[in-house]
Protein backbone atom coordinates (compact mmCIF):
# COMPACT_ATOMS: atom_id res chain seq x y z
CA UNK A 1 0.00 0.00 0.00
CA UNK A 2 2.87 2.12 0.71
CA UNK A 3 4.54 1.81 -2.36
CA UNK A 4 1.45 2.01 -4.22
CA UNK A 5 1.64 5.57 -2.51
CA UNK A 6 4.85 6.16 -3.49
CA UNK A 7 4.68 5.45 -6.83
CA UNK A 8 1.43 7.54 -7.46
CA UNK A 9 3.22 10.70 -5.83
CA UNK A 10 5.45 10.07 -8.21
CA UNK A 11 3.67 9.60 -11.25
CA UNK A 12 1.67 12.73 -10.62
CA UNK A 13 4.81 14.80 -10.05
CA UNK A 14 6.26 13.84 -13.45
CA UNK A 15 3.47 14.46 -15.45
CA UNK A 16 3.23 17.35 -13.80
CA UNK A 17 7.00 18.38 -14.46
CA UNK A 18 6.51 17.00 -17.96
CA UNK A 19 3.14 18.46 -18.93
CA UNK A 20 3.59 19.01 -23.12
CA UNK A 21 3.33 22.71 -23.56
CA UNK A 22 0.48 23.77 -25.73
CA UNK A 23 1.36 24.00 -29.03
CA UNK A 24 1.08 26.36 -31.84
CA UNK A 25 -2.04 26.65 -33.35
CA UNK A 26 -3.78 25.39 -30.61
CA UNK A 27 -7.13 26.71 -29.08
CA UNK A 28 -7.25 28.71 -26.06
CA UNK A 29 -7.37 25.95 -22.99
CA UNK A 30 -9.98 25.94 -20.39
CA UNK A 31 -11.34 29.69 -22.09
CA UNK A 32 -14.77 29.64 -20.03
CA UNK A 33 -13.45 28.55 -16.05
CA UNK A 34 -14.07 31.53 -14.40
CA UNK A 35 -11.38 32.78 -12.03
CA UNK A 36 -11.43 35.85 -9.19
CA UNK A 37 -9.80 38.82 -10.07
CA UNK A 38 -8.13 41.71 -7.54
CA UNK A 39 -11.22 43.31 -7.86
CA UNK A 40 -13.24 40.59 -6.43
CA UNK A 41 -14.55 40.19 -10.21
CA UNK A 42 -15.00 36.42 -11.51
CA UNK A 43 -13.68 36.26 -15.24
CA UNK A 44 -13.17 33.72 -18.09
CA UNK A 45 -10.76 34.14 -20.59
CA UNK A 46 -13.01 34.22 -23.21
CA UNK A 47 -14.62 37.21 -21.23
CA UNK A 48 -10.97 38.88 -21.88
CA UNK A 49 -10.82 38.08 -25.55
CA UNK A 50 -10.73 41.27 -27.51
CA UNK A 51 -11.32 41.23 -31.67
CA UNK A 52 -7.76 40.79 -32.38
CA UNK A 53 -6.92 38.17 -29.55
CA UNK A 54 -6.06 37.31 -26.26
CA UNK A 55 -2.68 37.20 -24.41
CA UNK A 56 -2.34 35.50 -21.30
CA UNK A 57 0.74 36.25 -18.74
CA UNK A 58 1.14 33.22 -16.26
CA UNK A 59 3.08 35.54 -13.70
CA UNK A 60 3.54 35.72 -9.70
CA UNK A 61 4.55 38.34 -6.66
CA UNK A 62 7.64 36.54 -5.51
CA UNK A 63 9.96 35.64 -8.92
CA UNK A 64 13.01 37.63 -9.30
CA UNK A 65 12.53 36.83 -12.83
CA UNK A 66 8.84 38.60 -12.98
CA UNK A 67 9.99 41.55 -10.36
CA UNK A 68 12.73 42.13 -13.20
CA UNK A 69 10.47 42.70 -15.94
CA UNK A 70 7.29 44.61 -13.95
CA UNK A 71 8.46 47.91 -15.29
CA UNK A 72 7.61 46.41 -19.11
CA UNK A 73 3.87 45.04 -17.64
CA UNK A 74 2.09 47.70 -18.61
CA UNK A 75 3.48 48.78 -21.51
CA UNK A 76 2.67 45.55 -22.50
CA UNK A 77 -0.81 45.54 -21.59
CA UNK A 78 -1.37 49.29 -23.07
CA UNK A 79 0.14 48.39 -26.71
CA UNK A 80 -2.35 44.43 -26.23
CA UNK A 81 -5.22 47.24 -25.77
CA UNK A 82 -4.40 49.29 -28.51
CA UNK A 83 -4.22 46.44 -31.22
CA UNK A 84 -7.14 44.52 -29.78
CA UNK A 85 -6.28 42.47 -27.46
CA UNK A 86 -7.08 41.27 -24.61
CA UNK A 87 -4.54 40.93 -21.48
CA UNK A 88 -4.71 39.38 -18.60
CA UNK A 89 -2.14 38.43 -15.87
CA UNK A 90 -2.77 34.87 -13.68
CA UNK A 91 -0.84 33.72 -10.96
CA UNK A 92 -0.47 29.84 -10.87
CA UNK A 93 1.47 29.48 -7.73
CA UNK A 94 -1.03 27.23 -5.76
CA UNK A 95 1.73 25.52 -3.72
CA UNK A 96 2.43 29.13 -2.11
CA UNK A 97 -0.65 30.64 -1.49
CA UNK A 98 0.72 31.14 2.12
CA UNK A 99 4.25 32.29 1.05
CA UNK A 100 3.45 35.58 -0.78
CA UNK A 101 1.19 34.16 -3.79
CA UNK A 102 -2.52 34.61 -2.38
CA UNK A 103 -4.76 37.59 -3.54
CA UNK A 104 -4.34 39.71 -0.41
CA UNK A 105 -0.90 39.63 -1.93
CA UNK A 106 -1.67 39.67 -4.97
CA UNK A 107 -3.49 43.42 -4.62
CA UNK A 108 -0.44 44.35 -2.33
CA UNK A 109 1.77 43.31 -5.58
CA UNK A 110 -0.53 45.41 -8.18
CA UNK A 111 -0.54 48.37 -5.72
CA UNK A 112 3.35 48.59 -5.54
CA UNK A 113 3.79 48.49 -9.54
CA UNK A 114 0.40 50.02 -10.52
CA UNK A 115 -0.66 47.47 -12.76
CA UNK A 116 -3.27 48.72 -15.19
CA UNK A 117 -4.77 45.10 -16.05
CA UNK A 118 -7.18 42.57 -14.74
CA UNK A 119 -4.38 40.31 -12.66
CA UNK A 120 -6.33 36.46 -11.66
CA UNK A 121 -5.60 33.84 -9.15
CA UNK A 122 -5.51 30.32 -11.13
CA UNK A 123 -6.75 28.58 -7.63
CA UNK A 124 -5.98 25.21 -8.41
CA UNK A 125 -3.34 25.84 -10.92
CA UNK A 126 -5.76 24.21 -13.41
CA UNK A 127 -5.56 26.49 -16.11
CA UNK A 128 -1.67 26.77 -15.78
CA UNK A 129 -1.73 22.82 -16.04
CA UNK A 130 -3.95 22.72 -19.09
CA UNK A 131 -1.22 25.18 -20.63
CA UNK A 132 1.15 23.10 -19.88
CA UNK A 133 2.96 26.04 -18.71
CA UNK A 134 6.42 25.44 -16.10
CA UNK A 135 7.36 29.26 -15.36
CA UNK A 136 6.63 32.62 -14.03
CA UNK A 137 6.48 34.59 -15.88
CA UNK A 138 5.28 32.62 -19.32
CA UNK A 139 3.59 33.95 -22.43
CA UNK A 140 0.73 32.74 -24.81
CA UNK A 141 -0.72 35.03 -27.52
CA UNK A 142 -3.92 34.07 -29.21
CA UNK A 143 -5.30 35.62 -32.57
CA UNK A 144 -8.77 36.74 -33.07
CA UNK A 145 -9.57 33.03 -34.20
CA UNK A 146 -8.19 31.87 -30.37
CA UNK A 147 -5.48 30.15 -31.70
CA UNK A 148 -2.14 30.35 -30.47
CA UNK A 149 0.26 32.55 -32.71
CA UNK A 150 2.82 33.37 -30.10
CA UNK A 151 4.78 31.76 -26.86
CA UNK A 152 7.46 32.52 -25.06
CA UNK A 153 9.41 35.39 -23.14
CA UNK A 154 9.04 39.15 -22.93
CA UNK A 155 12.15 40.04 -24.68
CA UNK A 156 15.56 39.60 -24.52
CA UNK A 157 16.78 41.26 -21.45
CA UNK A 158 14.69 40.84 -18.11
CA UNK A 159 17.50 43.22 -15.90
CA UNK A 160 17.55 46.16 -18.39
CA UNK A 161 14.31 47.71 -20.23
CA UNK A 162 16.95 50.19 -22.18
CA UNK A 163 19.11 47.42 -22.76
CA UNK A 164 16.39 45.28 -24.75
CA UNK A 165 17.98 44.44 -28.17
CA UNK A 166 14.66 42.11 -29.33
CA UNK A 167 11.03 42.75 -28.46
CA UNK A 168 10.07 39.22 -28.98
CA UNK A 169 6.34 39.57 -27.15
CA UNK A 170 5.73 43.51 -28.67
CA UNK A 171 6.74 42.56 -32.38
CA UNK A 172 4.37 39.38 -31.97
CA UNK A 173 1.43 41.73 -30.50
CA UNK A 174 1.55 44.21 -33.58
CA UNK A 175 2.22 41.70 -35.82
CA UNK A 176 -1.48 40.46 -34.94
CA UNK A 177 -2.78 43.92 -34.37
CA UNK A 178 -1.91 44.62 -38.10
CA UNK A 179 -2.68 41.27 -39.41
CA UNK A 180 0.82 40.21 -40.41
CA UNK A 181 2.56 36.49 -39.79
CA UNK A 182 4.09 36.67 -36.60
CA UNK A 183 8.06 36.73 -37.77
CA UNK A 184 9.08 34.48 -34.33
CA UNK A 185 6.09 32.41 -33.05
CA UNK A 186 8.03 31.01 -30.55
CA UNK A 187 10.73 31.96 -27.73
CA UNK A 188 12.56 30.09 -24.64
CA UNK A 189 10.53 31.18 -21.61
CA UNK A 190 12.93 31.48 -18.27
CA UNK A 191 11.88 32.59 -15.12
CA UNK A 192 10.80 30.62 -11.70
CA UNK A 193 9.64 27.20 -12.04
CA UNK A 194 5.36 27.64 -11.22
CA UNK A 195 4.64 25.95 -7.50
CA UNK A 196 2.29 23.28 -8.57
CA UNK A 197 0.05 21.78 -5.92
CA UNK A 198 1.02 17.82 -5.17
Amino acid sequence: MRMTRIISILSLSLSISFAEDLLLGSDIPLSDVKMKDISGKTVSLNDVKMENGLLVNFTCNTCPWVIRWQDRYNDLAKLSSENKIGFIAVNPNAADRDRGENMKDMKKFTKKYDHEFLYALDKDAKLAKAFGAKYTPQIYLFDGAGKLVYKGAIDDNAAKKKKVKKHFLMDAIKAVGGGKEIALAETKAFGCSIKYPK
